[in-house]
């Protein structure tokens, strides 16, 4: 008898360490992990492992990885996705994100085995390429057509090291729909293959050395949500139907470039647009009408561009969602219009270092929202009609001074000595 309940018990526990082996080997894939009974083509792996000793070192092992890639203990960066029974790379992020990322070494470079990876979704580099005097690397000029099924997300971030220009190759990655490469040492012109990128959602080339005009083939990127081509060498006119396409956009930046001629009358077409900057170029003649249009504007930065002309051509009531608003050192002449003072969320306006004249309309300390006023450097005359209550809420984000010819009313300010902190600094009483 108890012989029988031994062999019971030994039953008993070999068929729950059965069931609880069948649960470990069929963990359910919502639950975000692998199961090993879906394998990754070995091919596959040895290709990944291959592409990862290019950036990080022939040190690694890919004991990071262990049991494989997909497994319970993947590091950051790399995931998995189940294709057809078998599990695929479809995400690759190398450099130090995260504490346990894939950080590359000063010797990193890439491999073919990267295109190997032909499922691959989103690859990313932080960080990676930092030497340009010791390591320079450049972006593959070839074999992006084995991802162009594929691929939806390139980003090259930070990677001071990374020279050279955008393959053209890159414009047959149809599937593309985000290219970022922000803050490298990248040279040359913008290739006309960009504009194959019809599916783009996202182009950001900002914080390199791209030199060149801007290619008129954008226009052909119809889905843009963002374009940030800021901090270049970029040069040359916008062609004037800049921005027709771009119906989508809700953010343009051009700024810090060497960009000339007319501002594009077509920037009136970004009726999505909230955010604009073409300041810190070389932009003339004048500020266009078509400002007006862009009733879904929050940021507009136009300053530092020798445009000259005045400020009556726009119906600046129109922007009834603008809050910033920098019109400075644009060579801006004649009056300040009383159509600003109709931009009720208004929280930022430079007119500063301009040559604007005549009175300054008192209805702009009425603004709601308003908190910062630079209109110091101009030829501004007359009086100043604000309150005491206006000069205590703006303190010193109310500036006039080098206004020569410009006088504040002394009997709204407290009779105090020294003068109150809210005495409207550089302008004398009138």
């Amino acid at each position: 008898m108890e012989n029988l309940i031994v062999i019971s018990k030994s039953f008993l526990l070999l068929f729950l360490l059965v069931g609880l082996f069948v649960v470990c080997e069929c963990e359910d894939e919502d639950d975000g992990q692998v199961s090993p009974v879906s394998p990754m083509v070995k091919e596959e792996q040895e290709a990944l492992y291959a592409a990862i000793q290019g950036f990080v070192g022939n040190l690694w092992n890919g004991s990071d990885l262990y049991p494989d890639p997909c497994g319970w203990t993947p590091i950051q960066g790399v995931y998995c996705d189940l294709v057809d029974g078998f599990w695929h790379i479809t995400v690759l992020n190398i450099g130090l994100v995260f504490d346990n990322s894939l950080q590359c070494r000063p010797d990193a470079k890439f491999t073919h085995h990267l295109f190997d990876l032909t499922h691959l979704r989103s690859v990313s580099f932080f960080n990676c390429f930092f030497s340009p005097g010791e390591n320079p690397i450049r972006i593959p000029s070839s074999n992006w057509e084995t991802l162009s099924n594929s691929l939806e997300s390139l980003e090259f971030r930070s990677n001071g090291g990374l020279i050279g220009g955008i393959p053209t190759s890159i414009g047959c990655l149809k599937r593309l729909q985000s290219l970022v490469l922000l803050d490298n040492g990248l040279t040359g012109e913008l290739p006309i293959e960009l504009g194959n990128l019809v599916n783009l959602r996202q182009l950001v080339l900002a914080g390199n050395k791209f030199s060149g005009q801007v290619p008129p083939s954008l226009a052909g990127l119809t889905e843009l949500l963002i374009m940030d081509l800021s901090r270049n060498n970029l040069s040359g006119p916008l062609v004037l139907s800049f921005g027709t396409s771009f119906t989508s956009l809700l953010k343009l930046d051009l700024s810090n470039n060497e960009l000339q001629g007319k501002i594009p009358e077509g920037i009136g077409s970004l009726k999505n647009v909230t955010l604009l900057d073409l300041g810190r170029n070389k932009f003339s003649g004048g500020l266009i009408k078509s400002f007006q249009e862009l009733a879904s504007l929050k940021q507009m930065v136009v300053s530092n561009n020798p445009l000259g002309g005045g400020l009556m051509g726009v119906q600046w009531g129109n922007l009834q969602s603008l809050e910033i608003l920098d019109l400075s050192n644009l060579g801006l002449t004649g009056m300040v219009p009383e159509s600003m003072a109709e931009m009720k969320r208004l929280r930022y306006l430079g007119l500063n270092d301009n040559n604007l004249s005549g009175n300054l309309c008192p209805k702009l300390a009425s603004l709601p929202c308003l908190d910062a006023l630079y209109i110091n450097g101009n030829n501004l005359t007359g009086k100043l009609e604000f309150s005491e209550g206006f000069y205590k809420r703006m303190g010193r984000r109310f500036r006039a001074w080098n206004n020569s010819k410009l006088c504040y009313q002394p009997q709204v300010i407290s009779s105090s000595s020294p003068p109150p902190s809210h005495f409207p600094s550089g302008v004398k009483a009138c």
